[in-house]
Parts: C-alpha cells; structure tokens; sequence
C-alpha cells in the first residue's frame, strides 16, 4: 500500500507557473512508475505525465508538452510536475498515481486544485 499526499496548488495568472509535489510513503519508490492526472469540473479525469517504470522515460500529454515537466527525487520519495506557460484550460485538480505496472497506476492521492485566471 502507497500513500500518496500532494501539494503546491493555487490560483495563478495566466502565464504563470506552479510547481506541485507529491510525497510517497514507501520504502520502494523506485519500483513504482509515477505519474499525474487531472479532473477540469465536468470532465473526464485525464493523463497529464507519467514516469515510466520500466525505463524512466517521460511522456506527457499533448496538451501539456513542452510547458509541463515531470520529475522525480528518489531520495526524497517525491514526484514534481513543474508547470510553466499556465492558461485558463489547466484549471483542474491534478492528482499524482503512482503504479507497479508499465501505464498502469493503483494508488492515487486526495489531489491538489490548480485554478489559472485569464
């Protein structure tokens, strides 16, 4: 069982930028693949970016891609998802996942809410 507890959520201006956190309480956070996700009110939840398992490779979603970066500190049991150039469609709450699978994630934390202001 992983614990998974966000943070770094606020309201910021269009062009802005927030970095959000997610802590793992786990002694084998390099087993697990990381990733985010994010739910815009009425919406589907959606991928954001993931960190492979198998291979650490990043991949993120179109809509995010070269504005968005994922990264994790093995050392510290914490995942980033640093978020730059914001517009008002990133507005969501952004949950962090973590998985023991390729593309697949099991644990999921509270989420953290993201509201960017035109």
């Amino acid at each position: 069982q992983v614990q998974l507890v966000e943070s770094g959520g606020g309201l910021v201006q269009a062009g802005g930028s927030l970095r959000l956190s997610c802590v793992a309480s786990t002694r084998f956070f390099t087993d697990y693949g990381m990733a985010w996700f994010r739910q815009a009110p009425g919406k589907e939840r959606e991928f954001v970016a993931e960190i492979v398992r198998s291979d650490g490779r990043e991949r993120y979603a179109d809509s995010v891609k070269g504005r968005f970066t994922i990264s994790r500190d093995n050392a510290k049991t914490t995942v980033y998802l640093q978020m730059n150039s914001l517009k008002p469609e990133d507005t969501a709450v952004y949950y962090c996942a973590a998985g023991l699978k390729d593309y697949t994630y099991n644990y999921w934390g509270q989420g953290t809410q993201v509201a960017v202001n035109s």
